[in-house]
């Protein structure tokens, strides 16, 4: 539960934009520090940000890699299949993964995709869409984070937090109030759902993580960019799914995310499901649709146009 604050600033903050990057089709993407931001065509989708190469140094861990790089954990792992969270090899180069599929079902306002541990801000800007892409920390089993279409009913700054009934503890205090022990941050962005909202967090290294109370967490800078970037009514979409196509400018691209509740029976179905849905009549490469789905590394692959004698899309590649 919260009060509001009786304190309010004003802040300008200022972002380094030092990454340009290339995207598919008419799209052109960057990063503010990390969180990928770019312009997409309403209705095409693509994909925005490029990946980058790391080497692992001396006496580093992927978790402290993921906070410094603004990364979700989850998507930092599941890119680097094979390497130890707290002891990767010295000297050996992983994929930092800011590349995302926009679907073109996005749409202006906020979307949550619990299966990629990500949230979306899109803005309309003339006759594109403004995207910007902040990873963040989710429910845990037992107290996982709602589905379904609501919006931001409310923004706190500085915000105090009362423990919930039934989290109380005797040897834990029940109020904390603004600063840096608060577990809610600097920003609370309350949603039409009672109870749950998107918040900044005092422990940063449960960002791509199931670790909250069903709330949404973001690092601080990224909340206290989305917060200056939302008001109350912004719409906010969340929903699970861990595939994601896109065809735009004629490219085939396909992210697939572990599905860790397991809700989708048959994977490549899905993908065929979504290529009817963005009209593609071209042919799949159905090893790499395979490989794709059985890594589910969580970062775009690019198919090359199938030769002759592959598998086309509307017939079901075989075991």
């Amino acid at each position: 539960m919260l009060k509001q604050s009786s304190r309010s600033s004003l802040f300008i903050i200022c972002f380094i934009l030092f990454m340009a990057l290339s995207c598919a089709g008419s799209a052109l993407a960057w990063y503010p520090r990390i969180g990928s931001q770019a312009l997409v065509a309403p209705d095409v989708g693509g994909v925005v940000g490029s990946n980058r190469p790391y080497i692992i140094g001396n006496s580093e861990n992927l978790m402290e890699i993921a906070r410094r790089g603004l990364l979700g954990f989850s998507a930092l792992m599941n890119a680097n299949p094979g390497q130890d969270e707290w002891l990767p090899v010295v000297g050996s180069e992983v994929i930092l993964p800011y590349a995302a599929v926009i679907p073109r079902t996005f749409k202006p306002g906020i979307t949550i995709n619990l299966a990629e541990y990500r949230l979306y801000l899109v803005e309309q800007q003339d006759e594109f869409y403004r995207v910007r892409i902040y990873p963040i920390g989710l429910g845990r089993d037992g107290w996982q984070s709602p589905e379904g279409t609501y919006e931001i009913a409310e923004m706190i700054e500085d915000p105090i937090w009362t423990r919930p009934e039934n989290m109380r503890d005797p040897e834990l205090p029940s109020i904390i109030e603004a600063g840096p022990d608060n577990p809610l941050g600097r920003y609370w962005l309350g949603l039409s759902l009672p109870g749950y909202g998107i918040h900044g967090t005092n422990r940063p290294f449960g960002i791509g993580r199931r670790v909250s109370h069903g709330c949404i967490r973001l690092y601080g800078s990224d909340i206290e960019d989305l917060a200056k970037r939302v008001r109350r009514g912004t719409p906010v979409t969340i929903i699970y799914q861990p595939v994601k196509v896109s065809t735009a400018g004629g490219q085939l691209t396909v992210e697939v995310h572990p599905d860790y509740l397991q809700r989708v029976a048959d994977l490549e179905q899905e993908v065929k499901n979504q290529l009817k849905q963005n009209d593609w009549q071209g042919l799949v490469d159905a090893l790499l649709l395979k490989q794709t789905i059985r890594e589910a590394r969580g970062i775009p692959v690019f198919f090359d146009r199938a030769e002759a004698g592959t598998e086309k899309t509307d017939e079901p590649p075989e075991s």
